[in-house]
């Protein structure tokens, strides 16, 4: 079975969570990682058990054995980086947010497909088993028609200056940090986009702290959610529907065990179930691959990432001017 051939942009830290399912993929292989530093190139790639280190990123990027690339260099970064390897020719997977706005995200999203590469956010959770079996209770009317979703995604994050997650100039800030994962959920569980929003923040260095949102719908259905980086962590979806409830208590980053629980309005006992031992993020690699191996669409479509965008655009505005304002 041929596989696609991996590379990494950069030696971030997250990289530390993919490299160990780089290496249990099925339809991919990691072949190389590069950073502007070689000596740290060759250090990650003998720490991560990676073939081949190279000095700076366009050297990655000319290398013909590379079929496609993990890019978790900084969000400022993202469009920069995601277009130079679409010159290339090499299939996309970006870190989260795919850009810092909607209309970097649009137009990197159509530049990608001028050039016949696919491209794909680094968004985990949709690629858990468990996120299809909640998408069938939903759809089969388990719950009703959903009328309510609220999420939340916060830790407690050291309040270093030097953190990029904590700098302006490299789009940091707890919404577009932690705050896309229950906006994109939100979206996800009603199928349809929001119209309005209202968001309050507090600041510190210039970039939001934490948030807490509510997003209205045409129909009038609503949704709320909060993130942050000054609370324990919580990383929770809860969807309401007509006679019953969903609730899942890790939706975003899921253990051994992910479960999630569903609540009857009838009185029934609470039906619980779990999934055990499901690596989400290699199923989001192995997706990836076999999209591009297959010829087939990516799943989830990039255009997902712009309508994330297009909200937490919104929830940005509406914090800065203290006002409900259209999506």
């Amino acid at each position: 079975m041929r596989k696609l051939r991996w590379g990494i942009l950069g030696v971030a830290k997250i990289n530390n969570r993919l490299i160990p399912s780089f290496h249990r993929l099925t339809r991919g292989e990691l072949r190389a990682i590069a950073s502007r530093d070689l000596a740290k190139a060759q250090q990650a790639a003998q720490a991560g058990g990676i073939p081949v280190a190279h000095a700076g990123y366009e050297a990655l990027l000319a290398d013909p054995s590379i079929d496609a690339v993990y890019i978790p260099l900084p969000n400022t970064m993202h469009d920069e980086w995601a277009r130079k390897a679409a010159d290339a020719g090499k299939h996309i997977l970006c870190e989260k947010p795919l850009t810092p706005n909607a209309a970097e995200a649009e137009s990197l999203i159509a530049y990608c497909g001028s050039k016949g590469v696919k491209l794909m956010d680094g968004f985990m959770w949709p690629h858990h088993p468990r996120t299809d079996l909640i998408r069938q209770a939903i759809d089969r009317g388990q719950i009703g028609k959903v009328k309510r979703v609220s999420g939340a995604f916060t830790f407690h994050l050291p309040l270093d200056p030097s953190n990029i997650r904590l700098q302006v100039g490299t789009a940091g800030g707890s919404l577009l940090d932690v705050g896309c994962y229950p906006v994109y959920g939100i979206r996800w569980a009603f199928g349809v986009e929001p119209v309005r929003a209202f968001a309050t923040a507090r600041m510190g260095y210039g970039v939001d702290l934490e948030m807490s949102g509510i997003l209205w719908f045409a129909d009038g259905r609503i949704a709320s959610f909060d993130c942050g980086f000054t609370a324990p962590m919580r990383q929770w979806l809860e969807i309401v529907g007509e006679t019953g409830v969903i609730r899942v208590p890790d939706m975003w980053a899921p253990g051994v065990e992910a479960g999630y629980l569903i609540e009857r309005a009838n009185g029934q006992p609470p039906e619980r179930y779990s999934i055990h031992g499901e690596d989400q993020i290699r199923h989001m690699l192995d997706n990836f691959s076999a999209a591009v191996l297959d010829g087939k669409p990516v799943k989830a479509d990039p255009k997902q990432a712009y309508g994330t965008l297009r909200v937490l655009d919104a929830l940005t505005r509406s914090a800065r001017e203290g006002r409900t304002v259209d999506i």
